[in-house]
């Protein structure tokens, strides 16, 4: 019995110091999982589209503003917002407006069978299905639930995010004009 505690004892520090180090490792893991904040520049997205062709978010700075959109085939909010993306989608389109659609799809069929079926007809679509850094973007953005939203302005800055039904258009006619 002496024998066990004493090996117990000798075994203290080493699973206090395991104990320490997964809270510390787990505490990095959430500070790096915040989304950025108003005002601060969006984190790359560097994602391939549908036909393999990577597309990235700087690719749009200084150009274009941004919703960046992330969504999936299965999320029945993602699929009752569409309609509202794709009308601020075809107001705001000739006025330096882009959607870049990201998909947390695990099924490529249904991804591509969503955008024909809800009509995204925009040519930004990209998905961490195709990627080998599955994960990293919504991580990135601190994104823990879908649908999810960032409006980034042309120098690249988060301007708005989680814009949800008509919210999104009054934004964008605030941000961008009407």
């Amino acid at each position: 019995m002496k024998n066990t505690n004493a090996k117990l004892v000798a075994l203290l520090p080493i699973i206090v110091f395991i104990v320490f180090f997964t809270i510390a490792f787990l505490s990095l893991q959430d500070a790096t999982s915040q989304p950025p904040k108003i005002g601060e520049t969006a984190p790359e997205i560097a994602l391939p589209n549908q036909d393999g062709k990577t597309i990235k978010l700087s690719e749009f700075k200084n150009k274009k503003y941004v919703l960046v959109d992330f969504w999936a085939s299965w999320c029945r909010p993602c699929r009752e917002e569409n309609p509202y993306v794709v009308s601020a989608y075809e107001k705001y389109k000739n006025k330096d407006f882009v959607v870049l659609s990201v998909s947390l799809d695990n099924d490529r069929q249904k991804w591509l069978e969503a955008i024909k079926k809800d009509k995204l007809n925009w040519q930004w679509h990209v998905s961490d299905l195709l990627s080998e850094q599955r994960g990293e973007v919504s991580k990135k953005y601190g994104v823990k639930s879908i649908p999810a939203n960032f409006l980034i302005d042309k120098k690249g800055k988060v301007v708005a995010m989680n814009l949800r039904g008509e919210e999104l258009e009054k934004t964008l006619k605030k941000v961008i004009g009407s």
